[in-house]
C-alpha cells in the first residue's frame, strides 16, 4: 500500500493553454444531448402554438432537469431525477416569492448567491453529479429579475413542475430497452481504463502513473455505479461486480494480466448481448468442487484437488483469483447492506464551500451592479460555475468559462438575426444550442459554453426580442467580473481540513479491518463482537467513501490519496466476506456458496 502514498503537491502554473486542450468525447454524449432536446422541445412547441412563449423559461427550468443522473442505475436515477426536480422548485419557489416582494437589486443578489451555496452544498453532499448545482442556480437567479406577482407565482411553478415530470419520463425512457446501460457502460470503463494501464505497465511507457491513477478512477466509479442501488442484486448486476473485481486484479497484477481478454469484456459488456462471466467459482473446471470447496495443496507449485487432479501454478494462480473474487463479493454485499450517513452529517464538512459559494457570488452580483448591469445573475452564476477540486482547477475553469462566453457571444451575433425570424425560429434556435452544448462539453468546458452563452442569451429573448448588441456587451462584462471575483474568493476562503478528514477516515479504517480480521480469526470470539466489528467496518468504508468524494471538491497542500482509498476499500470488502462467513451467514444468493475458508485464501 506504500506504493499508493502520495507525496506532497508541488506548486504549479497556472494553465492557459492547456485548459482550453481538447479531450476525446464522451462515449454516450448523444444521450444527456438528445434527452435535453427531448424535455425542452415539447413544451416550448405547446406554448408556441398557444402563443405564450413567454413563459417558456419555466417550463425549460423543468426541461433542464432531463441532463442529470445519465450516469445512476435506473432505480436511483428515478430517485435522483425526482430530487432534482424537487430541489429545482424549491429554489426557483424562493425566487419567485422574493422577486414578488421586492424589486431591490442588492437583496435579490444576496437572496441569489445563499441561494447558491445552499444548492452547491446540497448537491455536493448528495453527489448529484454533472451539471451539478449550475444549472439550478441559473434558473433560481434568472428569476429573481423576472418582474412577478404573488399571484403569478403558483401557476409558473405548475409550468415547471409539470416540465419536470416529462423530464423524468425522458430520462426513464431507455429503462425498458436496455435497463443496466449505466452499470454497463461504467464496467466497461473500467475494464478498458485497466487494460490501458496494463499496456502501459508491460510495455514501461511513459506516463504510467497517469493510467494507473485514470484505472483506479475508473474502478472507484463503477464500485459507486454499482454500488448505488442498494436493494439485493440482479444476476446481470452481479456479474458486473465480478468483472469489475477482475479489472481490480488488473490493476494489482498488471504484468499477469491480459488486456486483449479485458478490451473483450469490455466490448461484449457495452453490448446488448449477455453479459460475459469471468467463470463460475463454482465448478469443477475452475479448480473447485461443485460444493465450493478448494484445493489443497500437494507439493511445490502443483496442488491436488479433492478428485485427485493435480493442478499446476496457472490453476493455483486462478484458484486464488476465484476465491479472492468470491471475498469481495461477499464484502459488496454487505457494504451494500450499509444505510448512507444522514444527510446533515454529509454538510457539515462542506461548510466552507458554502461560504466561498455565498461570498463569490454576493460579491460578483454587486461588482455588476456597481458597474450598472440590468442582469447581475450572469455574474453570480459564472462565479458559481467556477470552484472546482483544488485552485489550479477552479482557474483552468475560469479560463475555459470566460474565453467560451467570449466565443459564445460571437455565435449569438451570428444567430440572433435568425432567431428573431419568428418564434418557431427562435425555438428551433434554443433548441440546437441544447443539444450543442451537451454534445460538445464532454471534449472541453469552454467548447460547450460556446453554446451554452447563446442559449442563455436566447431565453432572455422569449419573452420579447432585445437589442443585440446590448446583450452582447452586458453578457462580456458580466463574465469578466463574475469569473475574477469569483476566483478571488475560491483564493481567500479554503479548506484545509478536508485532506486531513481522508487520512483520518483511511486510518480508522485500517484500525477497524485489524480488528475485524482479529475477531474474526479468534475462535473464542462472541458472535456479537463479530457483528459489532462488521458493522463497524462495513460503517467506516462508507464514511470513507463520503470523506472521499466531500474532499474532491476542495484543494489542500497535498494531493488526495485516491488509489489509497481504493486499496483501503478493497481489502476491507475482503475483510468483510471473512466476517460474514466466520459468523456463519448465508452468503449473498447467486453470488457465492458456502466454502472451506483455507488460509491462503485468507484476506
Amino acid at each position: 500500500m506504500s506504493s499508493a502514498t502520495p507525496t506532497s503537491a508541488r506548486v504549479r502554473r497556472l494553465p492557459v493553454v492547456g485548459a482550453l486542450r481538447l479531450g476525446r468525447p464522451s462515449d454516450v454524449w448523444f444521450k444527456p444531448a438528445l434527452s435535453v432536446v427531448a424535455a425542452v422541445a415539447p413544451p416550448s412547441l405547446l406554448l408556441m402554438t398557444l402563443g405564450r412563449l413567454d413563459l417558456a423559461p419555466y417550463t425549460m427550468a423543468g426541461s433542464l432537469c432531463a441532463l442529470y443522473a445519465h450516469n445512476r442505475p435506473y432505480a436511483a436515477r428515478a430517485k435522483a431525477l425526482a430530487w432534482v426536480i424537487l430541489g429545482m422548485l424549491g429554489g426557483l419557489a424562493v425566487a419567485l416569492v422574493s422577486a414578488s416582494l421586492t424589486r431591490n437589486a442588492v437583496v435579490l443578489v444576496t437572496v441569489g448567491a445563499l441561494l447558491a451555496a445552499v444548492q452547491k452544498a446540497v448537491c455536493d453532499a448528495t453527489r448529484v453529479g454533472p451539471p451539478a448545482h449550475v444549472i439550478l442556480t441559473f434558473v433560481s437567479s434568472a428569476a429573481l429579475f423576472v418582474p412577478q406577482t404573488l399571484g403569478q407565482a403558483p401557476g409558473h411553478l405548475a409550468l415547471a413542475a409539470a416540465a419536470g415530470v416529462w423530464a423524468w419520463l425522458v430520462g426513464m425512457a431507455p429503462a425498458p430497452l436496455r435497463p443496466h446501460g449505466p452499470e454497463r457502460r461504467a464496467t466497461a470503463q473500467a475494464l478498458n481504463a485497466a487494460a490501458a494501464y496494463a499496456e502501459t505497465a508491460r510495455g514501461g511507457e511513459e506516463g504510467g502513473a497517469g493510467a494507473r491513477s485514470a484505472a483506479y478512477s475508473a474502478v472507484h466509479a463503477a464500485w459507486q455505479t454499482l454500488l448505488a442501488v442498494r436493494n439485493r442484486p440482479s444476476t446481470t448486476r452481479r456479474t458486473l461486480e465480478r468483472l469489475v473485481i477482475r479489472a481490480e486484479v488488473a490493476l494489482a497484477a498488471p504484468a499477469d494480466a491480459d488486456p486483449a481478454r479485458l478490451r473483450s469484456w469490455a466490448r461484449a459488456v457495452r453490448g446488448t448481448g449477455r453479459v460475459p462471466r469471468t467463470g463460475d467459482p463454482r465448478r469443477e473446471e475452475d479448480g473447485l468442487r461443485p460444493d465450493g470447496v478448494g484445493s489443497r495443496p500437494d507439493g511445490a507449485g502443483q496442488c491436488r484437488t479433492e478428485g485427485g487432479a493435480r493442478l499446476d501454478d496457472d490453476s493455483l494462480r486462478r484458484d486464488g483469483d476465484l476465491l479472492r473474487e468470491r471475498d469481495e463479493l461477499v464484502g459488496v454485499a454487505a457494504e451494500r447492506a450499509v444505510a448512507p450517513r444522514p444527510l446533515r452529517s454529509r454538510l457539515g464538512p462542506l461548510a466552507p464551500v458554502a461560504v466561498r459559494s455565498a461570498l463569490g457570488c454576493a460579491l460578483a452580483g454587486y461588482a455588476s451592479l456597481a458597474l450598472g448591469a440590468e442582469r447581475p445573475y450572469w455574474a453570480l452564476v459564472t462565479a458559481a460555475s467556477l470552484y472546482q477540486a483544488n485552485i489550479t482547477l477552479t482557474w483552468s475553469r475560469a479560463v475555459q468559462r470566460v474565453v467560451g462566453n467570449l466565443v459564445g457571444v460571437l455565435l449569438f451575433a451570428a444567430v440572433a438575426p435568425v432567431a428573431q425570424l419568428g418564434p418557431l425560429a427562435l425555438v428551433l434556435c434554443i433548441l440546437a444550442c441544447n443539444f450543442g452544448a451537451e454534445a460538445l462539453i464532454g471534449r472541453n468546458y469552454w467548447l460547450g459554453s460556446v453554446c451554452v452563452t447563446p442559449l442563455a442569451l436566447l431565453v432572455t429573448e422569449l419573452p420579447g426580442y432585445q437589442p443585440t448588441g446590448e446583450l452582447v456587451t452586458g453578457r462580456v462584462v458580466d463574465t469578466l467580473v463574475g469569473a475574477l471575483v469569483g476566483f478571488v474568493a475560491a483564493v481567500a476562503v479554503t479548506n484545509r481540513r478536508a485532506g486531513r478528514r481522508v487520512e483520518r477516515a483511511l486510518t480508522t479504517v485500517d484500525r477497524a479491518r485489524e480488528h475485524a480480521a482479529r475477531v474474526a480469526a479468534d475462535p473464542s470470539s462472541s458472535p456479537a463482537a463479530l457483528v459489532a466489528a462488521r458493522r463497524g467496518l462495513a460503517a467506516a468504508v462508507v464514511d470513507l467513501r463520503a470523506t472521499a468524494d466531500a474532499a474532491a471538491g476542495e484543494w489542500w497542500q497535498r494531493a488526495l490519496p485516491l488509489e489509497r482509498v481504493v486499496l483501503a476499500e478493497q481489502a476491507a470488502h475482503r475483510t468483510l466476506a471473512a466476517t460474514v462467513r466466520r459468523r456463519g451467514l448465508p452468503p449473498d444468493p447467486g453470488t457465492t456458496s458456502t466454502y472451506t475458508y483455507t488460509e491462503g485464501a485468507s484476506p
